[in-house]
This record gives structure tokens, sequence and C-alpha cells, in this order.
């Protein structure tokens, strides 16, 4: 029998270890798209975004302000989560019935989790989105266990501080609301504690509904248009086998386990409002067409179960054995997978390992319709931006002084104009402006411009907008994403229209 305190110190381990990993890869590479962009959401503080709640910009700025902004200092708080993350689903594989080994299990096998190894590596908010949805369920787990109703205030404030981090919290509300409501947990909700909690949940989450209101619903729109022109939607198959893919396929079985124990497990059927949950939410997503690894944050709840299931499995079959041979599994399956899914390998090494992937596989997974790199966008999309901004510089500097004085420079995308905000200073750049997403709302900077440098897009395109088209350089990049290589750089002048009247069309939410 396995000392009590040995699975509290392997969990210990493991969480420590998953802070190190991303600690000592958080150098690798460079800023990724992403991470430009929300450093410049950090500088226009807000309760909104067009396509992210104020959460996780907010912890952004907090961190930037008192750890600077290295890669090292962007990437500690994902990494802070990810250690915490292993715990909480250690901690709530005990609520569920796991004993030391069940909670050692569940805490490796979301330490292996492909996807969740790659959304903890960067700042996102998908780095922190599984803690709440684990959270959430803790709570409810907790609730069925106790029958402490004061739980739901509690329940509240993890809904309504997930929904503040990313929207996607709602399809977990969604799915334990359905669960609840189709098994016994139902006598639950007869209590004033719930309308407590749904009160703080709103009240959380009411300072985003104005500003979603006051800007006409922009992140409504946003996800409108990506649905239609961006995202990839996959088949129920493809999003099956992704499910398998970008959680570890060594881990397959346990998730399973985990939805069988929530199911129809003799001891785990009193949390079958979890396993309801979890399928109410595959269906949901499923049928909109979400993005493969949408659902990679409800999948500790299901890894904790079948750990504790597979526990119970082994101890009445005398079958000792799957334990040190299912953590060895596991561990191993880490030290294959890691080079693949963090920035360890030198770029060249990693392209020749990635161009073995077929370009329809890389999309399926991705969850994106843009044209394939040879590296996956998650880190194709960590090179060229310095070099950008210098090449833009170049443009730049070359400009007369009176010309510098009154121009705009409008990048395609948010993040070419967050590479320029960011590493522009460095060459005396004045700050970007963009119409994609909430670089847009910030408007044209200066307003009234009286030449614009204009990043991306074609020449045709220009010479619509404008009397004057130079096309004054081209970017290149050797591992970036294809449509930030040969990347032109033209300098327009004379405007067919007002400038204000050019930016009102040029909006782009997606």
């Amino acid at each position: 029998m396995r000392a009590p305190g040995t699975g509290r110190i392997a969990v210990a381990i493991f969480a420590i270890g998953a802070f190190i990993i991303h600690i000592l890869t958080a150098n690798g590479y460079g800023y990724f798209r992403d991470e430009l962009y929300y450093i410049a959401c950090s500088r226009h503080l807000s309760f909104g975004y067009v396509d992210h709640p104020p959460l996780s910009i907010l912890l952004l700025a907090l961190n930037r302000y008192l750890l600077g902004d290295s890669l090292l200092a962007l990437r500690f708080l994902p990494a802070v989560a990810a250690a915490l993350l292993v715990m909480l689903t250690a901690k709530f594989a005990k609520e569920v019935g796991a004993g030391a080994f069940g909670q050692t299990l569940a805490a490796l096998s979301v330490l292996v989790a492909p996807v969740l190894l790659v959304t903890q590596s960067f700042y996102s908010m998908n780095a922190f989105e599984p803690i709440f949805w684990t959270a959430a369920a803790f709570i409810i787990a907790r609730l069925i266990n106790t029958g402490d109703t004061r739980l739901w205030m509690l329940f509240g404030a993890i809904a309504g501080l997930g929904i503040e981090n990313k929207h996607s919290m709602l399809f977990m509300c969604f799915g334990i609301e359905v669960g609840i409501l189709l098994t016994s947990a139902r006598r639950l909700l007869f209590s004033r504690w719930l309308l407590v909690g749904a009160g703080v949940a709103i009240a959380l989450v009411i300072p985003n509904l104005i500003w979603e209101a006051s800007n006409r619903w922009p992140t409504l729109e946003f996800m409108r248009n990506a649905q239609a022109n961006k995202n990839y939607h996959s088949s129920i198959v493809e999003f099956a086998l992704g499910q398998i893919f970008i959680i570890n396929p060594l881990n397959f079985p346990i998730w399973m386990a985990g939805l069988y124990y929530y199911l129809a497990g003799e001891n785990g059927r009193r949390y079958r409002a979890l396993g309801i949950a979890y399928l109410a939410v595959a269906a949901v997503m499923v049928a909109q067409g979400a993005k493969i690894y949408y659902l990679a944050a409800i999948y500790p709840i299901l890894l904790a179960g079948g750990a504790a299931y597979i526990e119970e499995f082994v101890r009445t079959r005398d079958l000792g054995w799957i334990r040190p041979a299912s953590i060895a599994a596991l561990a191993i399956s880490l030290i294959v997978l890691a080079p693949l899914v963090l920035p360890i390998l030198p770029p060249a090494t990693l392209m020749g390992l990635q161009s073995r992937t077929s370009s329809h596989a890389k999309m399926v997974l991705e969850g994106e319709r843009s044209e394939r790199a040879t590296l996956p966008q998650v880190f194709a999309d960590r090179f060229g931006w310095p070099e950008m901004a210098a090449k833009v510089a170049e443009v730049y500097r070359a400009l007369p002084d009176q010309e510098r004085s009154r121009c705009a420079i409008v990048a395609n995308n948010y993040g070419e104009a967050g590479a320029i905000d960011f590493f522009g200073p460095a060459f005396d750049l004045p700050p970007a402006s963009s119409p994609h997403n909430n670089y847009w709302i910030w408007g044209l900077h200066p307003p009234d411009p009286q030449i614009v440098i204009v990043v991306g897009g074609s020449e045709e395109r220009m010479r619509e907008l404008f009397t004057q088209v130079e096309r004054a350089a081209v970017f290149t990049c050797d591992y970036c994403m294809p449509y930030e290589n040969d990347l032109p750089i033209y300098v327009c002048r004379g405007p067919k229209l007002p400038l204000h009247e050019l930016w009102l069309r040029a909006k782009m939410f997606i």
C-alpha cells in the first residue's frame, strides 16, 4: 500500500516540473504574435476587447509592471498556471475518489498533454482557461459530496472570473447546467445560495457586457466572421481523432475511463453530471464547427476521474504492475513529445520533423484555413517580428523630415502592428495602426496623416485607395507564416477618399 504522503510528494514534483519546463523553454524562439497584441492591449486597459474579455490583459499589465517585458517575465504566469493546473487536477482527483496513485496519475497525465504544454508556453487567456474549468467542476463535485449549497457563491465567483478570462467559460457553465438538470444533483439547485452565486457571476461580468453594448457587440461580430471566414470546420471524425492526439494518445484510455467512471462507474456515478457536462460541451462544439483545441480545457476533469477509476481497477484486480508501467509510459511520452510542442529544437531540425505532417493534418489541428507553414503556426508566429519592425523603420527613415512628422504606419494585422509597437521605439517609430480587431477601435495615428506606410496587402488594392503608391521594401523571413514572408511595404500618398472614411470601411474583426 502506497503511503498517503507519497502521492502528495509526486504531485508536488510534477507541479514543480511543469513550472521548470516552461521557465527553461521561455526564451525559445521569440515573442508569439498574440503576445505582442496582448502587450498592446495592456497599454489600453479597458473592460473589453474585440476578441477577448479583460481579465488576462489586466493580469498582463500587472505582470509587466512588476517583472517587465522580457520573454521570461511574460511567460512567468503561464508557467505558474501550468503548475497550478497539475496540483488542481490532483486535488480534483482526490475529491472524486482517487487515492495516492490516482492523484499521481492525474497530475502526470495533465502535465504530458501536448495541447496544454503548448497553450501554457506563451501568454494568452488559454493558459488560464483550464484552471477555471477545473475549479468550477471541483466545486460541483464538492457540492455533490457535502451538500453545502453555500459553495454556489464560490462557483459564481469562479464562473464570473472565468468568463472575464475567456467567453468560452459559458460552454462549461452550460455543460454543468445540463448535467445537473439531468441527474439527481438537481436537488442542489433549490437553494438561495444559487441565486447569490448567480449574482456574484453577473456582477463580475457586467462591466464587460456594458463595454460590449457600448461598442455595438464587437465580439459577436468577431465570432461570426471567424466562424465564416477563418476557422477550419472539422468533421466529427477529425474532431474526435484530434482530441486523442492533442491530449496525448496515452491519455486516451485514461480520459475514456474517466467518462465511464462518471457515467456508469459504481463509485463515480454520483458525479454523473460531470460526464454529461463533457458530452454536452463536446456536442455543442462539434455542432458549431469549433477548433479542435477549444475542448481541451475540460480534459483535466476527465483525466482526474479516469485516474480514480484506474486506481480502483488496479486495486480490486491485484494488477499492481500497472502503476509503475503507466507512470513510466507517460513520463517517456513527455520526453518524446516535448521537443515537438515546445521551443526546444533548432528551427531547421523541427522543420524536418514537421515536414512529414500533411498540410491537411496541420489545418485540422491548428483549426485555421490559412496557408500552412513548414513549422506549426504556434512556432512560426514566433519568428520575424523584430526584423519586420526594422524593415519598416528603414522605409520610415528614408522619408523626408516633414513627411515623417505626419506619417501613419498601418499594418495589415494585429501581429504586425503589435510588433511595430513593441520593437518600434528602438527605431524611433511612431505607434502603429491597424484595421484588425481592437487596433481598429484605437483608431488611426495620427488621425489626419499626410502619408501612410502600409505593411502588407496587394499593390492593386493600394492603388484603388491612393493616387501615389510606391513599393518601398519587401520583408522576408525564413520561418514565419507564409503570409508574413515576402511582405510588401508601401509608401502611399494622396488618398482617394478622406482617411477617416477609409478607416471606417477598413474594419476587420476576425
